[in-house]
């Protein structure tokens, strides 16, 4: 899909749909005023026969409306003026595109990104739109013998009263690598685990280090990691008949001297529990575990694309788990790279064992930051639901960056505690801890855990397991949370 942004007056651009906006009560903004004194008043008499009320994510498709050289006039309902907020503003983006991907044409221009939206500024509101068409036009149909006929929307104008200024266009362009960092993440996550294997995705790896000169990836093997010390890791491999991975993408945007931000992406390309089997019941969507591996991929092909000045360096430990008869039991005690020992009650508690050993790598690189992000525990999706994924940081101020990133990008995080008060739960008889803590506090004692190997740098841990894929009739991934961590390092960027 393509996107422009053009000044213009809406009744003279040429396109299959031209989209604006009514507020609750009939009330016109003004681009459909300017269409509806060039149309004759046409929209005035739609609204005033009660076909348009202007409730929020409301539409009407109006055909041949004269004096207007558009095809097509979508009007779309904006909720209130007085309240016309982030909320309504995406409610009518996505109602919009629900329409526009249902028609023949192949292009649309909106004016809605000049209408003011509620604390939110212009480069907001155009990520937003271009985020949201995205999106729309996103399918994952690629292994039906007969895919489904492709959306004939091609290209999104948004309209303008005024001459785009160079934050406009920039906004543009983060977000179409945006999209595209997540259509990858999407990509990723909705391949079955027969086809997204560890080699898989460090083939991907591979790929991008070819694509961008910016980026340098290396895999490191089983013995490799067995040289390194990393037990944790490997005793979750153990079962499976793929081999472990260990992938680094070092992207080099900034001074060489700067410390780089440090991405860890969980990358269970699939997910038994190991001995300590699931229930069979969506079992299917253990395919997602390697969502956090999936959005390292996607934030920095998206930075490399926008060519961000900073330097970044995403790490990925990558696996199965699986039970066989050389599988990790319950009850066994490994030994981390860090030297701390682990004793496994619960081999489904399998990503803080690969994480830790790749968090205690990726003090190698002297970063600034480090950031971890997994679809850790069950318990974070009953705590937040599959709105806002869990947070965790040893610094307050990188806990407040993710917080306010992840409020612009609209892919938001809440903090939990990490206190000390919980840390006993993980106590073991046998070794330095165990890899579980009981139900109680499931998500908290998952980032004790953790915590317990990121104590010579700043570190925030994200635990994405409501929010990367969703279930159902929507089932697939949801490209979270690439726009979060875009936007993070976008502001470090702008802050250095």
């Amino acid at each position: 899909m393509e996107f422009s942004i053009k000044q213009g007056s809406p009744e003279k651009l040429k396109s299959g749909s031209i989209v604006v906006g009514v507020y609750e009560g009939g009330k016109l903004s003004v681009p459909a005023q300017t269409l509806d004194k060039a149309a004759e008043h046409r929209l005035s008499d739609v609204i005033a026969n009660g076909d348009m009320n202007g409730k929020a994510g409301s539409t009407l498709m109006l055909h041949h409306v004269p004096g207007i050289a558009a095809e097509r006039v979508l009007l779309v309902g904006l909720g209130k003026a007085a309240d016309f907020a982030a909320k309504p503003y995406l409610d009518a983006l996505r109602a919009v595109f629900a329409v526009l991907q249902k028609t023949s044409g192949k292009d649309a221009a909106l004016f809605l990104t000049d209408l003011a939206v509620k604390d939110r500024d212009e480069s907001w509101k155009i990520k937003q739109a271009v985020l949201l068409a995205a999106e729309s036009g996103y399918r994952c149909d690629q292994l039906k013998s007969k895919p489904a006929d492709a959306s004939a929307l091609r290209k999104i104008v948004l309209g303008c009263a005024d001459k785009p200024n160079a934050a406009a266009q920039q906004a543009l362009a983060q977000a179409e690598a945006i999209a595209h960092g997540m259509n990858l993440t999407k990509e990723l996550g909705n391949l079955p685990g027969n086809i997204c294997t560890p080699s898989f995705l460090a083939a991907k790896a591979l790929a991008l280090g070819k694509a961008y000169k910016s980026i340098k990836t290396t895999v490191l093997e089983e013995k490799d990691m067995q040289k390194l010390g990393m037990g944790s890791f490997l005793s979750v491999t153990r079962g499976s008949d793929h081999p472990a991975k260990l992938i680094t993408l070092e992207y080099s945007g900034g001074d060489k001297k700067q410390k780089p931000v440090v991405l860890v992406g969980k990358g269970i390309t699939f997910d038994t529990g190991g001995i300590s089997l699931k229930p069979g019941g969506d079992m299917d969507e253990m395919k997602y575990d390697m969502s956090g591996a999936g959005s390292v991929l996607g934030t920095i092909q998206a930075i490399a694309e926008m060519g961000l000045k900073l330097n970044v360096v995403g790490v990925i430990p990558t696996c199965e788990n699986m039970p066989s008869g050389k599988a990790t039991r319950p009850g066994d005690i490994v030994t981390s790279m860090s030297g701390q020992t682990i004793e496994i009650l619960n081999t489904d508690a399998e990503g803080r064992l690969i994480l830790c050993d790749a968090l205690t790598y990726s003090a190698k690189f002297n970063p600034d930051t480090v950031i971890d992000i997994a679809t850790l525990t069950g318990a974070c999706v009953i705590a937040l639901g599959n709105i806002v994924s869990g947070m965790f940081a040893n610094d307050d101020k990188l806990a407040k960056e993710l917080l306010e990133a992840g409020d612009y990008a609209h892919d938001r995080v809440w903090q939990l505690p990490l206190w000390d008060d919980y840390q006993p739960l993980l106590d073991s008889n046998f070794a330095d801890m165990a890899n579980i803590g009981g139900r109680a506090g499931g998500t908290i004692t998952a980032a004790c855990f953790l915590s317990r190997f990121t104590k010579d740098y700043r570190w925030a841990h994200l635990d994405i397991a409501g929010t990367a894929n969703k279930s159902g009739k929507d089932k697939g991934a949801t490209g979270r949370p690439v726009p979060l961590l875009t936007q993070y390092l976008i502001n470090r960027t702008a802050a250095k």
